[in-house]
């Protein structure tokens, strides 16, 4: 170009003179910079000035300069030379970098991308070291801390690691700095391993090994290496995040069905439970069979209820006071000849003493037992812990009673006084 510019300026000084001459070796100095960098370019300045010189200035084709103008102009083409091509090479550098920013940019971009679809960390890690041995054109494993370090993926193919690399890749997964070769912590390893960690903890060792034994990463693409295992750290992240979650739900829906298998089973055993205990009392309080085996019948029957309670979640207990139907069954045969229990409700008083409910049918007189006259048609029985009571006769539409109504009818209620019954004897053979 310092030629061209020569050959252009020989053919224009005879008719225009030396004086314009000097501005065409500018865009020759401009282009080695732009085509060559730096160097080039100052090359194209020092030879520009030469020519110049030598061609077009006095005396002719020496090196010699006579005029004090002369002088200036080689001076300032020389200088204006030099500035312009260190201006074009710093802009050549900065459109280099852009260039290879732009590439990492993408790069990473597509990292991120291809590990956004995956569903679980063996795709992660299978992507992982794929296009880390692409990129940087090595091998690549990819370690996971489970007690020890073990491979969760490899590339291009399969691996084994020497135990010395295995002792370098636990080493990096316990300090989360890199280890390997060419690096001072285990250095006679054949793997460089760099950490995959996020603000809490390490998760994981990608390893990388060239086949002729240089360094598998140069210093300029360490910044990129570096983001592309955020990159990675941040599925690995989000994957075992993901997980958790998947069990957290599970163990949610197990526990919901559980909580609804239980409150379902209370709401059918409760009230045969509770028909089962009034039917029970009632009998023992007639005497009309052996008390002994009516108190055991009562007493598992109202631990029943209990545990029911207890073992039911919040929000799934019925408001207390609602009425309940009669159970059907066996409860309703319990004591056919004394009683039908035909509903069964349970309130508090004003004390937060718990009261069963239910009414008494007497169907037909047993034994020698008589009841009293006010009594013969039925009555409403109130058993609690303490006390008993009965009302007679029995109020109209009691079972949809509110709880205010069903204390009001307690407090009517006649106190059965508690009595001491003899045993049985034994009738003689």
């Amino acid at each position: 170009m310092v030629a061209l510019s020569t050959a252009l300026g020989l053919a224009i000084a005879p008719l225009w003179g030396n004086g314009p001459v000097d501005l065409l070796y500018l865009p020759a100095v401009l282009g080695a910079a732009v085509l060559g960098g730096l160097r080039p370019a100052l090359f194209a300045a020092v030879a520009s000035t030469l020519a110049y010189n030598y061609f077009f200035t006095a005396p002719f084709r020496t090196l010699m300069i006579h005029s004090a103008a002369d002088v200036v102009t080689v001076a300032v083409l020389f200088a204006v030379a030099v500035v312009t091509s260190h201006l074009a090479g710093s802009l050549r550098r900065q459109a280099r970098l852009a260039a290879a920013h732009a590439a990492r940019n993408a790069t990473i971009a597509g990292l991120a991308r291809r590990l956004l679809s995956c569903s679980g960390e063996s795709d992660i890690a299978d992507i992982a070291v794929t296009e880390l041995a692409r990129l940087f054109d090595c091998n690549a494993v990819l370690a996971a801390d489970s007690g020890n370090a073990q491979l969760l993926a490899s590339a291009p193919g399969e691996t084994v690691l020497a135990p010395s690399d295995l002792a370098a890749a636990s080493m990096t997964l316990t300090t989360g700095e890199a280890a390997g070769r060419g690096v001072v912590r285990a250095n006679l390893a054949d793997w460089t391993f760099y950490p995959i960690a996020s603000d809490v903890a390490v998760l994981a060792a990608a390893g990388l090994a060239r086949n002729d034994g240089l360094p598998p990463v140069t210093e300029d693409q360490r910044a990129l290496l570096g983001n592309l295992l955020d990159q990675v750290a941040l599925a690995l992240e989000r994957a075992r995040f993901e997980r958790d979650a998947r069990d957290s739900i599970a163990l949610r829906e197990r526990d919901k069905l559980r909580s609804a298998l239980l409150s379902s089973i209370g709401e059918d055993v409760k009230p045969r439970l509770a028909a089962i205990t009034a039917a029970a009392r009632a009998l023992k309080r007639v005497g009309t069979a052996d008390k002994a085996e009516v108190s055991t019948v009562a007493d598992e029957a109202a631990k029943e209820v209990i545990s029911i309670r207890k073992k039911r979640p919040r929000g799934s207990r019925q408001s207390r006071g609602r009425s309940t139907d009669a159970p059907s069954g066996p409860a309703d045969v319990a004591a056919p000849e004394v009683s039908r229990p035909e509903t069964h409700r349970v309130f508090e008083d004003a004390r937060g003493v718990q009261w069963d409910t239910c009414a008494i049918h007497p169907s037909a007189p047993v034994g020698r037992v008589q009841l009293p006259e006010p009594y013969r048609s039925g009555w409403l029985f109130f058993d609690s812990a303490t006390e008993k009571r009965r009302l007679s006769p029995i109020p109209e539409d009691w079972h949809s009673a509110t709880d205010d109504m069903l204390r009001a009818m307690c407090a009517q209620a006649e106190i059965v006084p508690e009595r001491t019954s003899a045993r049985r004897r034994p009738r003689a053979d």
